[in-house]
């Protein structure tokens, strides 16, 4: 298999880990309740064992920008939808930026074998 596609299969799974990771980070509520405080931290170490996994075909910077990326979308996604928080025009404009500057990165930049 494409060294590449693996790279982004364990980015896409890190990406995945750190936001149901920031989502028990809520409900730990400052770390207060036990069993969200330990999957909190059990998500983060899977998130980022997966990321530097990624980092052996896909270098660093750009992997990160996607991970942070795609991550401040899904968590953004989940704060509205599960919690009910509500996002102002300014912050839809921000995430929108975000998407655009992935997608930026995916179509046009070189720094990565498509």
């Amino acid at each position: 298999m494409n060294p590449i596609l693996i790279g982004y299969g364990f980015l896409m799974l890190a990406i995945i880990f750190e936001v149901l990771g920031t989502t028990f980070l809520v409900k730990s509520e400052q770390f207060t309740r036990p069993i969200p405080t330990l999957l909190t931290a059990i998500l983060y170490i899977c998130s980022f064992y997966l990321l530097t996994q990624t980092l052996k075909t896909i270098p660093l910077g750009i992997a990160y920008a996607i991970w942070g990326g795609v991550g401040i979308v899904l968590t953004a996604i989940i704060g509205v939808t599960l919690f009910k928080q509500s996002i102002d025009m300014p912050a839809m404009i921000g995430i929108a930026l975000i998407i655009s500057g992935v997608i930026v990165i995916n179509v046009f930049s070189t720094s990565v074998g498509h």
